[in-house]
Parts: structure tokens; C-alpha cells; sequence
């Protein structure tokens, strides 16, 4: 299979990326970079893929220009470059959400139109259901009624992949992510700021009680998923829950990183901020019938997989702010960001 995975240099990107190749695909790789967080974790994370020679990495801006040249030697398309966050969504960054989750995703789709031998898979996200009853999982048939702008751009997304489906007859399908962690995690992310946090003994900021739940899904299972969503015949719906399966609330996560980092946390509570769901939960019966899902890692040793890639960049000389280390080279072997006109 010759694969396209837009985002690679990210956080769940590059894990996709590897196991890709792993499994003896040839993978084009497309990142532009943005500054949605520091570009030294990003090019950290592509340290190992670029030494494999099935590997070429593309830099360029995906919301400008003419994709048809990557996309149409693809076999299956990963698209999983995205603005991220729902509170950095609000206000002055919100256009660039708009270009880089809706209008990169329609180019990406125009690129593919025609193609039969096609599989798009589109990464989305819990957020465009909002905040769930507790108690009750979202099935994919719950109202998407999105609390942020972020999920409101993701949402538009996948309805952009449900038009070319319907309309076109392409064969697309949408993945909802649940609040995925693991290894490389972004350094907004929560369990990536508790950790390193817990390192440095300095306080934890928690936005809100801490009764909020979440359904942590750890990022190799949610490759797994995303790999056997791009396998066999097409699949009879355009979107599928990809969650963890064991909805925690916050707290008892921190007792988690408590007890692994063996430090006692100083929590500060902080408002809830604007467009954090209360609680996320996902019903994966579909994802366990049509792609055979079974998450395989439970949250304690996920976190635990999470703290042996942090502690060392947080005590060994590494970016302590983005949790990542660069030299000089990366940035010269991996380029500038290209914008196709």
C-alpha cells in the first residue's frame, strides 16, 4: 500500500506513520508545521521515520492549492492534519481553524474525486457531540451538538466527508476520536502538562472541579483502529467511535500520575474554560463489529508509557516547555513549508 498521512510530524501523525511503514508500506508524509505548538517536538517526532527510505516528507501548506498530485498516487489517504484545541479556538486563532481543519479537508476531497480505488480515512473528533450525559455513551447516532469552535470546525469537516460520500459515491470514513494519549502527546494536552508538572514539582492547574470525565483512549490503540479502518471492503457508515472504553474523571487520573510519579501533587483548581465538555464517553460497538477494536492498554499503563518518553526530555537538557529536543540538523533535513499555487 503507498499511503498519504497528512500530519505526520504530529502527535498521533507519527505513530501512524511508523506503524505504517513497520508493516512494510511506502508512506508520503505531509506536515506544515504550525504553530499550534513548539516545532521542535514535531520534528523530534519524525527523527525515526525519516530513516526509512519508503519515507518521503512533504511540507507544504495543505489549505492552499492543488493536492492532486500527492493524492492521486495514493492508495488510501490518513487525513489527520488539524488546528487543535478547544480553548485556544475561541477568538483571534479562529480563522485559522476554519483554513486548516475545513478548507484543507475540501482540498483534500477535490484531490480525490474520481478515484474508486480511493479510501479516505478522515480524523475526527469527540468534541463535535459536545458534552455527553453522564452515565450514557455517545452512540454515532447522538446529537453532534459541539460546544467549542474547534468541534464545530471538525464537525464541519466530517460533513464535507459525508457530501463527497453520499454525492460523489467516494469511499470515506470518519473517525471520532476520544481525548487520546500516549508517548508524544501534545504539551497543551492535560496528562502532558500533569506529568511534566509532577516532574518539575511545580502546581498542577485544573480547569474546573475534576469530576469531569473523560474516555482516555491510549494513541497505539487508536492506530490500530485507524489501520483497519483503511483495510478491506468499504465500510457500510460513514463514522465510527474510537474511545478507550473506561470513562475516568480527572481526579482519579491525577491519583494515577501521583502514584507513577511518586511525587505529591499541588493542585490549583482554575474555572472551567469555555467549550471543555463536562463528560466525553464512547459506545465503540460499531468500531468493535466492522474493524474488530479491542483497546488494549488501560489508562495507568498508558500514563506509565507517557512518563518514560517524558522524564527523560524534562531531566535530560530537553525543552522542558514543548517536550521535545531538536538540533540544528532536523530543521535543515526536514525544510521549509511549501504552499502549492
Amino acid at each position: 500500500m503507498r499511503a498519504l498521512v497528512t500530519g505526520c510530524a504530529g502527535f498521533i501523525g507519527s505513530h501512524l506513520t511508523e506503524a505504517l511503514l513497520d508493516a512494510g508500506h511506502s508512506v508520503v508524509g505531509i506536515d506544515c508545521f504550525n504553530d499550534n505548538y513548539g516545532r521542535a517536538q514535531k520534528l523530534a517526532n519524525l527523527r525515526q521515520v525519516r530513516e526509512w527510505t519508503n519515507f518521503e516528507f512533504v511540507p507544504i501548506d495543505l489549505s492552499r492549492g492543488d493536492l492532486t498530485e500527492f493524492v492521486e498516487s495514493a492508495g488510501v489517504v490518513f487525513h489527520l492534519a488539524a488546528e487543535p484545541g478547544v480553548r485556544s479556538s475561541w477568538g483571534t486563532r479562529y480563522g485559522r481553524y476554519v483554513q486548516n481543519n475545513i478548507v484543507a479537508t475540501q482540498h483534500i476531497l477535490q484531490a480525490g474525486r474520481g478515484r474508486e480505488d480511493l479510501r479516505i480515512v478522515f480524523a475526527s473528533s469527540s468534541s463535535v457531540y459536545g458534552s455527553a450525559t453522564p452515565g450514557v455513551p455517545s452512540t454515532e447516532g447522538s446529537p453532534t451538538r459541539p460546544i467549542s469552535p474547534y468541534g464545530q470546525t471538525k464537525l464541519s469537516a466530517e460533513q464535507l466527508c459525508g457530501l463527497h460520500r453520499a454525492e460523489l459515491g467516494m469511499d470515506i470514513v470518519c473517525l471520532r476520536y476520544f481525548t487520546v494519549f500516549g508517548p508524544r502527546q501534545r504539551p497543551d494536552m492535560a496528562f502532558h502538562r500533569f506529568l511534566r508538572a509532577a516532574l518539575l514539582e511545580e502546581p498542577i492547574e485544573v480547569f474546573g472541579d475534576g469530576r469531569q470525565t473523560r474516555d482516555f483512549t491510549y494513541v497505539q490503540d487508536v492506530v490500530a483502529a485507524t489501520l483497519a479502518a483503511a483495510s478491506g471492503p468499504s465500510l457500510p457508515v460513514e463514522v465510527l467511535n474510537i474511545g478507550g472504553g473506561s470513562p475516568t474523571s480527572l481526579r482519579a487520573a491525577l491519583e494515577i500520575v501521583q502514584e507513577l510519579t511518586g511525587r505529591t501533587l499541588e493542585i490549583n483548581h482554575a474555572p472551567r474554560e469555555h467549550g471543555d465538555a463536562r463528560d466525553t464517553a464512547a459506545d465503540t460497538t460499531l468500531a468493535r463489529e466492522l474493524l474488530g477494536f479491542a483497546p488494549q492498554t488501560g489508562l495507568e499503563q498508558g500514563l506509565q508509557a507517557e512518563l518514560d518518553w517524558l522524564a527523560p526530555l524534562v531531566h535530560e537538557g530537553g525543552s522542558v516547555r514543548d517536550g521535545s529536543v531538536a538540533r540544528v540538523s532536523d530543521v535543515a533535513q526536514v525544510g521549509d513549508v511549501a504552499v502549492i499555487s
